[in-house]
């Protein structure tokens, strides 16, 4: 069964001075009259910036509801099958059931008829409330961390990803372990061994370290693999481009979609684990790495991102970023505030950030044209394949690295292999011949013309806006 708890907050009543002074003021405001007012002077409650007014729908309303919905997908992508789900408001979390008296009588009730045998809560739980909660309702309980990481657990496919996994369980478990009395008690033998001994308490959290100072040993050989792998991409000007956004916002099938690379496409949230590296083409014939990562998700646990951040290395070295979100949901904006906010916490907030606006294919002609209205975003679908042109023309218009040049070649007719490299990575035009010389224009990233330097005529300036000297 599911349990899910808002904290409203304290609300607090105006006294009949402060109402009366705020509503002269928002008259002095309008101007127009007290009619569109009396609300805001008789008005019975205010909400404080931790809470909202459960009489009128709010964006904090709204916010929960997503948030519910959201965490009952959870629940399912990791096996779960829902019995039931119990709501509960309250100004502020119990300190050692995190929920009331009164509700865990309710839980324990609905635990006993639906013989349900875990209780998820949507809510991170500190050691000593799960610890509590478990003894009322005598049955496993779970908080949304460890949810979370049970997911992760079930898709992590790779050795590098198993130990990332296992790294965040660990510190996850670390300040949860707990003791039983004598019974964790061990006493040693021979002379100096007397009075209680080393707790098993004590010897499981430093079991525990010691295997967190091994997993981090691994992953930082996983890292120093990544940068011998990244140090020979980057002898070849090969940016990386990496899609980010939401979990389940579609950056999978988006990946398939301009990679034909065939990964796992699924519903399920955090369904791609792993990070996948496939090259592409540009319009230009200039040649990126694309990445497809992990997704993020709200209140996304801090132990995950520091456990993670051998695989989010590509994001921090990528060039541009993809933020894929959905446009077919109410809670769009959400979703993309909370992918700044991890953004923010591995600092790649400055990189050139393009924003996709995927599933376009389920809005009507007339959502799609007010959406786009006013907004710079590339309108996609990965699934029905609608706007894949224009998203590669935006990444060839963000891309800085290795930036286009336009030059005229003037090359003999027998130099094949480099007539051949030439089509291959640049775009040509106005080919003409005068004897055994072939003269032509080309449209070609920096590193092309340096190395063919020999055979330019003539530099004709750099291309700046790609989009208007290519298409």
């Amino acid at each position: 069964m599911l349990v899910a708890v808002e904290f409203t907050g304290e609300r607090r009543r105006l006294t009949s001075a402060a109402r009366l002074a705020k509503g002269s003021a928002a008259v002095l405001a309008a101007g127009n009259g007290t009619d569109s007012v009396l609300d805001e002077v008789f008005g019975a409650c205010v909400p404080t910036t931790l809470g909202r007014d459960v009489g009128h729908p709010t964006d904090a309303g709204l916010d929960f509801e997503a948030s519910l919905a959201e965490f009952e997908e959870l629940a399912r992508s990791a096996g779960a099958d829902i019995a039931a789900t119990l709501i509960q408001r309250r100004a502020r979390p119990d300190a050692a059931t995190l929920v009331g008296a009164g509700k865990i009588e309710e839980i324990e009730g609905v635990v006993a008829s639906t013989e349900a045998d875990v209780v998820l809560f949507d809510h991170d739980l500190t050691p000593s409330q799960m610890r509590n909660l478990e003894a009322r309702l005598n049955c496993r309980v779970i908080d949304r961390t460890q949810l979370i990481l049970d997911i992760f657990a079930r898709h992590a496919r790779t050795r590098e990803g198993q130990l990332q996994v296992e790294l965040a369980q660990l510190e996850y478990q670390l300040p949860r372990l707990a003791g039983k009395g004598k019974a964790m008690s061990q006493l040693g033998g021979g002379i100096g061994t007397r009075g209680p001994g080393e707790t098993k308490l004590e010897t499981d959290r430093r079991r525990i370290r010691l295997r967190i100072d091994h997993v981090k040993e691994q992953l930082e050989a996983v890292r120093r693999i990544r940068r011998q792998q990244r140090q020979r991409r980057e002898a070849v000007p090969v940016p990386v481009v990496a899609l980010v956004g939401y979990t389940n916002a579609g950056k999978s099938t988006l990946f398939n979609a301009l990679t034909q690379a065939g990964v796992l496409e699924s519903s399920r949230m955090f369904a791609t684990l792993d990070p996948k590296l496939k090259g592409i083409v540009l319009p230009s014939r200039r040649k990126i790495l694309l990445s497809d990562t992990v997704g993020f998700i709200r209140n996304l646990p801090h132990t995950l991102v520091t456990s993670f951040r051998a695989t989010l290395e590509e994001v921090e070295r990528a060039e541009i970023l993809l933020h894929v979100r959905d446009a077919s949901i109410a809670s769009m904006d959400d979703q993309k505030a909370q992918v700044e906010k991890v953004l923010g916490e591995l600092e790649v907030t400055r990189k050139p950030v393009i924003d996709v606006l995927n599933k376009v294919d389920l809005l009507s002609a007339e959502e799609r044209e007010r959406l786009l209205v006013g907004c710079e975003a590339v309108a996609v679908s990965g699934l029905a394949g609608v706007g894949l042109d224009a998203l590669l023309a935006a990444i060839d218009r963000a891309l800085v690295v290795d930036p286009l040049t336009e030059v005229e070649f003037r090359m003999p007719q027998s130099e094949g292999a480099a007539l051949a490299d030439l089509e291959a990575g640049a775009v040509l035009s106005g080919r003409r011949f005068e004897g055994n010389l072939v003269y032509f224009h080309a449209v070609a990233p920096a590193s092309l013309v340096g190395r063919y330097r020999r055979f330019v005529n003539r530099f004709e300036g750099r291309c700046v806006d790609t989009g208007a000297a290519i298409f």
